[in-house]
């Protein structure tokens, strides 16, 4: 959820340019500012819920870093590979997060070794 500065800035300055399939909405500065020698608008997303950057989909990440000039159309938001996969939340910090064998959150016991590991010894 967007902070109640966010909600007022964007009110007064925001322009809707589009939601994501996430339900993230995605703003525009209303009135371009010069910054350096040419002219640019501000870009910002509000999140739904959770503020999690890894939820922002590739077609907008671009347009929010000025990589595209327009933002993504409902054609853009296909995949574009077979191989693509839906979105994964980032579980890092969480319960749920990866902890190889040995972890002390997860036991904290290793595994022995095996006697296939030689030490290198300089010449």
């Amino acid at each position: 959820m967007a902070t109640f500065g966010t909600k007022i800035f964007t009110w007064l300055n925001g322009e809707l340019a589009g939601v994501d399939e996430f339900g993230n909405r995605y703003y525009r500065t209303r009135r371009k500012t010069a910054i350096g020698r040419g002219e640019t608008e501000r870009r910002w997303v509000v999140h739904e819920g959770l503020a999690e950057p890894s939820k922002v989909p590739p077609y907008w990440h671009g347009w929010l870093h000025h990589v595209v000039l327009d933002a993504p159309l409902e054609r853009d938001k296909t995949a574009p590979y077979a191989w693509s996969k839906p979105h994964v939340p980032d579980l890092t910090g969480t319960d749920l997060a990866y902890r190889p064998p040995g972890h002390l959150q997860a036991g904290g016991k290793r595994p022995k070794a095996t006697g296939d590991y030689q030490a290198w010894i300089p010449k």
